[in-house]
């Protein structure tokens, strides 16, 4: 039992490394962008990738999982499972393959129904080649997964991260590709990854079975719904700022700007939320395999109490400390030579707080998925899901026309708010705990206040050092109140930690 646990805490660890390493390296594509091309041309990046996104849940119709589930059965019941390898991934090509190029022959007419002009319509053919190819690797990433090869699933992932950044680089900067380049860097990270699973494709036989494929059906068509769903509460946005009206736009912005300039600037300022997002990554990486082991445990409904108390506050004090410094870490002028997002960017600057609060409510959902898991009751997880989706949609389409990219930020706030209740309601329903809700609350109402206070100061102070004291003295006294007012949860945590290092 125990070094079953250690390969699957191992396992985690490689997964979870590589995730946070290929979305750091990809992060590193923001300044570049940003610096490199246009407002506008950054707008129907957003948008295009946005929509890719979606798309993938659509072309794989949940065969990954399908595939997992099935050939595990097969694998543990002593059969061949290189039958639903085969049937699985021939269903892929022959759907992606035909999608891909209806895609193509109408790029287009789905150019004018995304939003964009029909002049961009080759950016909509390079995604259906991304789209294609992302799709034929799905069952060989899923193949390793299921052989627990972790090390070369990561590997194969990071090189072909490393691959877009490095095209992108070359492509974008000495070659001057523009935009053009962006999507090549990414078609060609997308070959690299599929060069580092070829071995995977040896096991390939010429073989469809049609009962495999309904097997197979039958259990993936059923996640695509909460998938798509999940991705539009953090994707919606993009599919509606750019219509805004050129009138909105002018009423808010000022004269100079179209919509895929707004949705270009929205799309690269939000990426700054990666610093909580990556987090929020590691964490829930640990966090299922930790929940799952300690569910039995005497005391765990006390631990996990206290792990949400902890987590929530320590992503509110990350959260403050970015609404304070991220924006200055954009407008500094590194050497005297280049900006993080130069100053056409800047007037989007005033979401990243509330982006940043939508990460807190993120980190308590993803606490609160414990309850559902140690229960079994998952199929309450789409409501959840749907819930928080609808919200989005609803307040975008309400406040975008009026406020702008802040009204899509208010929409975020607002989705993850709602799914955090709705986890909270099916969670607490099959798995009682005393969350310490209204510490909790008053924190975060005390958080808002102090990121009032330090982004008031900064409108009425002249000099940038006395900024700084105030912003820092604002965070280390709501570090204090955390600690004062958990004092029980720090000291426990504390503890454990200091028993562990003794051990050592």
């Amino acid at each position: 039992m125990l070094s079953k646990l250690k390969l699957l805490a191992r396992d985690t660890v490689i997964y979870g490394a590589s995730t946070i390493l290929s979305r750091s390296l990809n992060y590193l594509l923001v300044p570049l962008y940003a610096n490199k091309l246009s407002t506008f041309d950054n707008g129907v990046q957003t948008l295009v990738y946005a929509n890719i996104a979606l798309a993938n849940v659509l072309f794989s119709y949940g065969l990954e999982t399908a595939y997992l589930k099935s050939a595990s059965d097969s694998l543990r019941e002593g059969k061949d499972g290189k039958g639903f390898f085969s049937t699985a991934f021939f269903s892929l090509l022959v759907t992606a393959t035909l999608f891909s190029l209806i895609i193509v022959f109408f790029s287009a007419d789905i150019s004018v129904l995304l939003g964009m002009t029909p002049a961009e319509y080759a950016f909509v053919r390079y995604a259906a080649i991304i789209l294609w190819i992302d799709t034929i690797l799905v069952i060989p990433f899923a193949e390793l997964r299921l052989k627990r090869k972790a090390v070369q699933f990561a590997i194969a992932r990071v090189t072909g991260v490393v691959a877009v950044v490095i095209a992108a680089m070359i492509l974008v900067i000495p070659f001057h590709a523009g935009l053009q380049g962006a999507f090549i860097a990414n078609i060609i990270g997308s070959a690299v990854s599929g060069l580092m699973v070829f071995p995977v494709f040896m096991q390939l036989r010429p073989f469809f079975s049609f009962h495999q494929f309904r097997e197979l059906i039958q259990i993936g068509l059923p996640y695509v719904p909460a998938g798509i769903a999940g991705l539009l509460i953090h994707l919606i946005d993009r599919n509606i700022l750019i219509r805004i009206s050129s009138s909105d736009i002018e009423r808010i912005y000022g004269e100079g700007y179209v919509a895929s300039d707004i949705l270009g600037i929205y799309g690269r300022v939000v990426a700054f939320g990666i610093i909580l997002q990556l987090f929020i990554q590691v964490f829930r990486f640990a966090w299922q395999p930790f929940f799952l082991q300690h569910a039995s445990d005497p005391d765990a409904k006390r631990l996990f109490r206290y792990v949400l108390s902890i987590s929530t506050l320590f992503t509110m004090v990350l959260a403050l400390a970015s609404t304070f410094f991220v924006p200055d870490l954009v407008r500094y002028h590194y050497a005297d030579r280049f900006y993080l997002l130069p100053p056409r960017y800047w007037i989007g600057l005033s979401v990243l707080p509330w982006i940043f609060l939508s990460y807190v409510f993120d980190m308590i959902s993803t606490n609160l998925t414990a309850g559902l898991l140690i229960t079994g009751n998952t199929r309450s997880l789409p409501m959840v899901t749907f819930s928080g989706a609808l919200v989005t949609s609803l307040v975008c389409w309400a406040l975008v026309p009026v406020n702008g990219m802040e009204g899509a930020a208010y929409a975020i706030v607002a989705g993850t708010f709602v799914m955090c209740l709705v986890m909270a309601y099916y969670s607490l329903k099959f798995y009682p705990n005393r969350y310490d809700w209204l510490k909790l609350s008053l924190l975060l109402a005390v958080g808002g206040v102090f990121a009032g206070i330090g982004l008031w100061f900064e409108t009425i102070a002249a000099g940038m050092v006395l900024i700084v004291l105030v912003k820092i003295a604002l965070l280390v006294l709501f570090f204090l109140l955390v600690v004062f007012a958990f004092n029980e949860e720090v000291r426990l945590v504390a503890e454990k930690i200091a028993h562990k290092l003794k051990k050592r």
